[in-house]
């Protein structure tokens, strides 16, 4: 099982949209792409703007495939749409829960 933990670096004001967009994509995202445990995070005293969505998966295969969008749905497209225009970077860490 592995713990992946995707940290965006909103731009100034944005973060609260971006974590309503990711509130809306959660169920499509659990449910397609095999996350599990999703949580939402915001900083609390780091970087200002700093959201985390931190999820688990089992395959990073199917991950790293689903993560491409060729399984994304309209659905889910129509909700992320604009999402680059909330975004000024970020990284994404990934642990083996042992």
């Amino acid at each position: 099982m592995y713990l992946i933990r995707e940290v965006f670096q909103a731009k100034p004001g944005k973060a609260g949209a971006l974590v309503k967009m990711f509130k809306l994509a959660r169920p499509h995202l659990e449910k397609s792409e095999g996350m599990k445990n999703m949580k939402i995070m915001t900083d609390a005293v780091g970087t200002y703007w700093t959201v985390v969505i931190e999820s688990e998966v089992d395959d990073m295969g199917k991950f790293f495939a689903d993560l491409r969008g060729a399984t994304a749905s309209e659905e889910l497209k129509e909700i992320m749409k604009g999402y680059m225009d909330l975004v000024a970077g970020g990284h994404r860490e990934i642990f083996v829960i042992e």
